[in-house]
């Protein structure tokens, strides 16, 4: 099998996000009447996510892919840019944007961030049996299954990567034992399922008022914080000098670098000395994961950092420099999404779809009953499915001052995911023909 595609070499990938980005942001900022009646419609961040996503589904670049020789032999390769955007950038990100952060604001927002994060986390675990259940009934086969080639166990997968992340999708690989040669299909599903909601959920970003008005929500606390980071912005704002942007850049990378290495520290430490930890099978083994320390020591690291002398620096455009690398962050996420991948395996995303579905109806449902703002919903799905490398993303693209909130509760995501994950498996395997 060859998939190559036409570009391979990482810096011309590059070249190409950095173009579309340029792209996006050159047209959502025209004058012509065209653009502004399209970008009132599709937000500037939905187009820096798809295009890359056309771009890989049309062969012109690609995440990763598979060479043959001449014996037959298959050779994998990818892109790094995804690593390079989530391990370098993102961290960055979440120290620039935290760095203006009122934390006291933050917990004036109440406990409805809290609750929706949980209802999508409940919406999770019976939407993979309800999901099951319903397939079961057209097509018993597609979800049917004995032993390691079970899909129940598969599906386990994608329990855990929507409840916490990556170090839970793999938790829960080696607990249920699924057989790793028909993993791929369920990569695919979690993948493409989860882009889609969060295609969806960036669309509603710029509907936020028409739809906080039918929730009946009362977004003012939100408003309140993004008030009070903007007010201190333009309070201290000034023209950044070349001493400026030099002291921001090193306030993110010296954070960065400090995260990773007590990630490494701490994650070793633990993997080390409690079995429990190192065990793969065990539901705390996802406190072994480098990136889930990573994650939440640069957002220690911002938060300790918003009390100094240094939250000035947000004057001189901080966060402006965080939303960049969080558009970079963006667009190497969407090109992990291969379009076409959509129709491979038609029964198995029926399952996605209905399982994300009731996610998604439990989360408008809890929200309408307790009048919590689209904010609230869509971060607290993000944190769920997503995790910490997308929750952020989503939070920002509603005011960078909220950045924070979509990771804290992305970090929740990460203890929770294999408990959560682990009752959804078990919840199939009782339905599962």
């Amino acid at each position: 099998m060859d998939n190559t595609p036409f570009f391979t070499q990482d810096t011309i990938v590059f070249g190409i996000l950095m173009l579309t980005l340029g792209f996006v942001f050159y047209t959502s900022s025209s004058t012509n009447s065209s653009w502004k009646k399209f970008y009132k419609y599709v937000p500037a961040l939905l187009m820096a996510y798809m295009l890359p996503a056309i771009f890989t589904s049309t062969g012109i670049i690609a995440p990763e892919w598979e060479t043959a020789n001449k014996t037959g032999e298959i050779t994998k390769h990818g892109s790094q840019l995804y690593y390079i955007a989530s391990r370098f950038l993102l961290p960055a990100a979440l120290v620039l944007m935290t760095l203006s952060i009122d934390l006291k604001a933050v917990f004036n927002l109440g406990p409805k961030a809290l609750i929706m994060f949980l209802t999508g986390t409940v919406g999770i675990i019976i939407g993979g049996p309800i999901a099951v259940l319903l397939i079961s009934l057209i097509s018993p086969e597609t979800v049917g299954g004995a032993g390691p080639d079970a899909v129940w166990r598969g599906l386990a997968t994608l329990a855990g990567s929507w409840i916490g992340g990556g170090a839970n999708q793999a938790a829960m690989l080696e607990i249920y034992h699924f057989n790793t040669k028909n993993y791929a299909s369920f990569v695919i599903v979690d993948i493409v399922v989860a882009n889609i909601w969060m295609a969806i959920l960036l669309l509603g970003i710029g509907k936020t008022e028409k739809i906080d008005k039918w929730l009946k929500a009362d977004s003012s606390a939100i408003e309140t914080l993004k008030e009070k980071v903007s007010s201190y912005s333009a309070k201290t704002n000034r023209n950044p000098t070349l001493s400026d942007l030099m002291v921001i850049l090193s306030i993110a990378f010296v954070t960065v670098g400090a995260s990773h290495f007590g990630a490494d520290l701490i994650s070793n430490y633990l993997t080390s000395n409690f079995e429990i930890i190192s065990d793969k099978t065990s539901a705390m083994s996802s406190f072994g994961s480098q990136f889930f320390w990573m994650i939440s020591i640069a957002t220690i690291l911002g938060i300790l950092l918003s009390f100094t002398k240094l939250k000035s620096y947000e004057g001189a455009g901080a966060s402006k420099i965080g939303s960049v690398f969080i558009y970079i962050l963006v667009a190497s996420i969407g090109m992990k999404m291969d379009l076409t991948q959509i129709f491979d395996n038609p029964g198995l995303l029926f399952v996605g779809l209905i399982w994300m579905a009731t996610h998604v109806a439990l989360l408008i449902i809890i929200a309408k009953l307790i009048k919590a703002p689209f904010f609230f919903l869509a971060i607290g799905s993000q944190a769920n499915v997503g995790g910490a490398a997308s929750a952020p993303v989503v939070a920002a693209a509603f005011h960078p001052s909220l950045a924070t909130v979509g990771v804290l509760l992305a970090v929740f995501g990460y203890v929770v995911g294999t408990y959560g994950a682990m009752f959804t498996a078990e919840l199939m395997r009782i339905v599962a023909p």
